[in-house]
């Protein structure tokens, strides 16, 4: 009898990416799945070129704006072609908000949503003077009171202005092709994020959402973040760590909780030859056993709906399914064309600089609009 076939996959190396994964594997030998993973870190995960870990590696966790870099590099193999459309149509029915379709590109599905995340809002509510904040002016009251932090590094700090231009009715790509904002409510969350950010605690200006998460659990010298992509894993006490109190994102004018959708997907690259064995397991990652039973209590964040309005899933992480379940089923989907990953850089530089120089909202938004301009490619879907 010939040996398994082996299998490497790559996931980022924070215990929400690779947790659930690795002991998943492990159950599985028994059914005679040799998979290995292997981690990179968060910043890899946000930015390392897919077509080249598409190379290396049979499975790959992603971000979905790396999709259409992966479909130009025809690197990942269609879902369609492992799957009948009666079990990807119930993967997308059990799906949270859009954590789903954020996958599919040109009308062909190329990951499945392992985990769900969004932008909400964290406290270190032993710490803060009130209750979570419930709109925007709301936080820029807390913020002349008491100390309150941005994430803006990395990619962060466009991320940040796409959802506060979403909360004013302004999500970026929505209005036009090749057009980043409409207008008007840009201009609102410009002005917005530059007031905060003046006003904003600096000390961890140079930390990724992990590390603010970290910083805020375990010294609270800032007691509130209105947007931070949530980690499960800090709703709960930890060595040296207090829990943090999750919440939705703080609504716009209009009532809408803008929020830039996170999350991880799970792609099959090309270089993979999927057998049997290798199918039921991604089938049964998407599973409910796996989905509500076995990834919530494994420091993952699972992607089914049923999972997030659990009970016991909820009991087990001071309600951070249920507190933040809104701003998620709200949140919206970045671009994905090819060229987007490094827009999102350079976007988020620009968006820096912007700020530090108190830049006005025309000039600002201009300079993003031409950045955008010049790295979507012509005639490409959003």
């Amino acid at each position: 009898m010939s040996a398994p076939r082996a299998y490497r996959g790559l996931t980022w190396d924070h215990p929400r990416g690779y947790v659930a994964l690795e002991r998943a594997a492990q159950r599985a030998r028994a059914d005679g799945l040799d998979l290995r993973w292997e981690r990179q870190p968060l910043e890899g995960f946000e930015s390392h070129p897919i077509e080249d870990l598409a190379e290396r590696y049979d499975l790959i966790v992603l971000d979905h704006p790396h999709i259409g870099d992966a479909v130009a590099g025809d690197c990942l193999q269609p879902l369609e072609s492992l799957f009948d459309a009666a079990t990807l149509a119930g993967w997308r029915a059990q799906s949270i908000g859009r954590s789903f379709e954020s996958y599919c590109y040109g009308g062909t599905q190329w990951a499945l949503p392992l985990d769900a995340a969004t932008q909400v809002a964290a406290a270190r509510e032993d710490r803060l003077d009130g209750p979570l904040p419930q709109q925007w002016s709301e936080v820029l009251a807390l913020a002349r009171r008491q100390p309150v932090c941005l994430s803006l590094a990395g990619p962060h700090a466009a991320l940040s202005l796409f959802s506060m231009a979403a909360a004013h009715g302004d999500a970026p790509a929505a209005s036009e092709p090749g057009r980043l904002f409409a207008g008007k409510g840009a201009v609102a969350a410009w002005e917005l994020l530059s007031e905060l950010n003046a006003l904003a605690f600096r000390g961890w200006a140079a930390l990724n959402p992990i590390g603010i998460l970290d910083a805020m659990a375990r010294n609270a010298e800032a007691v509130y973040c209105p947007l931070v992509y949530g980690y499960v894993n800090y709703a709960v006490a930890g060595e040296g760590r207090q829990p943090l109190r999750f919440g939705d994102v703080p609504a716009g004018p209009g009532g809408s909780l803008g929020s830039t959708l996170g999350g991880t997907g799970l792609a099959v690259s090309r270089r993979a030859t999927v057998d049997d064995t290798l199918r039921a397991h991604l089938a049964a990652l998407m599973g409910p056993a796996m989905q509500r039973d076995f990834i919530p209590f494994a420091d993952g964040q699972p992607s089914a709906r049923e999972a997030w309005a659990d009970a016991r899933v909820n009991a087990a992480w001071n309600g951070f399914y249920a507190q933040t379940q809104a701003t998620l089923e709200q949140a919206i989907v970045r671009p994905r064309h090819p060229g987007y990953i490094p827009f999102q850089t350079e976007a988020s530089a620009l968006v820096r600089n912007a700020l530090a120089d108190r830049l006005a909202a025309a000039p600002a938004l201009a300079a993003l609009q031409s950045l955008y301009a010049s790295r979507r490619p012509a005639g490409s879907e959003v």
